[in-house]
């Protein structure tokens, strides 16, 4: 609820502060007295687009505050908690406007942007007018003022559509990734068929090189040791030493003690001798091989050198890779399996979503038919009983809200073409379709202020009545401003206010009063009889007022 508006220095208001009530509010006055400025002014500290100047002439700069009551649960919580600014049960935006044309908004002291006050606005206050292309007369918002009218929140349908949304793209996904996998098919294959064939091992390839050098060393050398060897054994050294050694053992005996260190030095050098030998031997067999052998050690460790270079590895990392290889593999063999459950999983999400929509469609239509009755049954008594009122459903793209569109359409007279309401009536007829169809979709409000623009143009007598009777059912629990000309309207308020013009200094300015029970009996009486206020208007005005 809009519970004060304070302006100060905004087109020709100098200072003014106002304390709407709950219920009806209705503000009257002359032509050109000011009232269009309080809208002016309330839409700018609500952040919507209006008059490009707005500061009042000798001011330097502009301001409007504006205080509102937020209960729990409303949906202005949501925008500010969204945007990071303070809440509460009050709500206080400001906003500054210079001479220069430089804007300045702040929500709760917090400095804000336009769009977050916009934002806000749409859950505070509804415009209607005939220039409402913000609210009722909006297309866009239909669909959406059916669903409230008939209680449909379609949580469940925007569910089925985010879980269809889901198995799509998971679906896309694994498409993506098979297609991928697909066109290295063929090298994939190949690749593992011959690692799989080599089946290289870690720390092969060193093991390899490392027999490799030694088979080829092998070569050099064999010959040298193997003749070293032939000089060690029993034809070489060795049978020398051994006849040396008999011949001294034969003389021992006459020569005395003085053989016995050589003999002694003799047998430990035929012991090294031995070892010496065995050790050159125990070499020869070491550096046998079969010349085939090096040859096939080779070839592997050329293959394996190879393999590594091709996909680009160390060969210590043949094997890993392989099984990198093996797992891509896998995942195609198995992709086609993935692929049907992706299949399945979007045929079942699609079969939920169109069951939700079909329903939801189902509801709308039921929810159409029960509002062009109410709507039918609203516009008898404000003298439109010859129009038709239709809301229309036509397919459209499926989405989060369903597969339809919404339309409010109107034909005037019978027999004539429907079309949109702004399209079709006249001004005086759009007031009262818009009056009618706000009646209908009250229960929608979500506390949020209402505020009608002369909604009553064009209409007198018994339609006004009509009119002022449906306002103030509107306002009912919750709060309505009116600005209006019409005598039977302003009678219905709750709290009435007067907007006049007066002149100081030369300077033009408005103000706005709340007028008590007197003073509202002449302001009534003026609208009903003009300038000059007579017995029988103030009469007039007392009957009005009693109901």
């Amino acid at each position: 609820m809009l519970r004060s508006l304070d302006i100060h220095d905004m087109l020709i208001i100098d200072r003014l502060e106002l304390n709407f009530q709950p219920g009806l509010n209705v503000l009257t006055g002359e032509t050109g007295a000011g009232k269009s400025i309080l809208l002016d002014s309330l839409g700018f500290v609500l952040g919507w687009r209006g008059r490009a100047e707005l500061v009042r002439q000798g001011a330097d700069q502009g301001e409007v505050v504006a205080v509102f009551d937020l209960p729990e649960g409303h949906a202005a919580h949501g925008v500010l908690e969204e945007a990071g600014l303070p809440g509460g049960a009050e709500l206080i935006l400001r906003r500054v406007n210079t001479r220069e044309g430089r804007k300045t908004a702040w929500i709760n002291d917090r400095r804000c942007s336009g769009e977050v006050l916009r934002a806000l606005s749409e859950t505070l206050v509804e415009l209607h007018g005939q220039q409402d292309d913000r609210g009722l007369l909006n297309p866009r918002a239909h669909r959406q003022l059916l669903d409230e009218f008939a209680g449909l929140d379609g949580a469940g349908l925007r569910a089925a559509w985010r879980g269809l949304q889901t198995a799509r793209k998971a679906l896309a996904e694994t498409e993506a990734a098979l297609d991928a996998v697909r066109e290295e098919e063929e090298f994939l294959r190949h690749s593992v068929a011959e690692l799989d064939k080599l089946d290289p091992q870690p720390g092969e390839d060193g093991e390899l090189d490392a027999r490799r050098r030694q088979m080829q060393g092998a070569e050099r050398i064999r010959d040298d040791i193997a003749r070293a060897s032939a000089l060690l054994g029993g034809e070489g050294a060795e049978a020398a030493m051994g006849e040396a050694l008999r011949w001294l053992e034969g003389v021992a005996g006459d020569a005395g003690p003085t053989l016995d260190a050589p003999l002694a030095a003799l047998g430990r050098a035929m012991i090294e001798l031995s070892e010496a030998q065995d050790g050159v031997e125990r070499l020869l067999e070491a550096l046998e091989f079969n010349p085939a052998e090096l040859e096939e050690t080779e070839e592997r460790l050329f293959a394996i050198r190879a393999q590594a270079r091709k996909h680009g590895v160390q060969p210590d990392d043949l094997g890993d890779f392989a099984e990198t290889l093996r797992g891509r593999l896998a995942r195609l063999d198995a992709g086609e399996h993935d692929l049907e459950d992706r299949r399945a999983a979007v045929r079942a999400a699609e079969v939920a979503y169109d069951a939700a929509a079909t329903a939801m469609r189902a509801a709308r239509a039921e929810a159409a038919g029960r509002l062009d009755a109410a709507m039918m049954a609203e516009l008898a008594p404000l003298k439109m009983e010859r129009a038709v009122f239709e809301t229309r459903l036509a397919p459209a793209d499926p989405g989060p809200e369903g597969i339809d569109t919404v339309a409010f359409t109107v034909a005037t007279n019978p027999g004539a073409p429907a079309g949109p309401l702004n399209k079709i009536a006249s001004g005086g007829e759009l007031s009262r379709f818009l009056l009618a169809l706000k009646v209908c979709l009250h229960g929608a409000d979500g506390g949020v202020t209402m505020i009608f623009d002369e909604i009553d143009r064009g209409v007198g007598g018994a339609t006004a009545d009509a009119v002022g009777r449906r306002l103030e059912a509107l306002a009912e629990g919750s709060q309505v401003l009116v600005v209006t000309h019409s005598p039977q309207v302003a009678a219905r308020g709750s709290h009435h206010w007067q907007v006049s013009k007066r002149v100081e200094d030369g300077v033009t300015l408005s103000t706005v009063a709340p007028l008590p029970e007197p003073a509202r009996i002449d302001e009534i009486a003026r609208m009903i009889s003009g300038d000059s206020i007579t017995d029988e208007a103030r009469a007039a005005a007392r009957a009005l007022l009693a109901g």
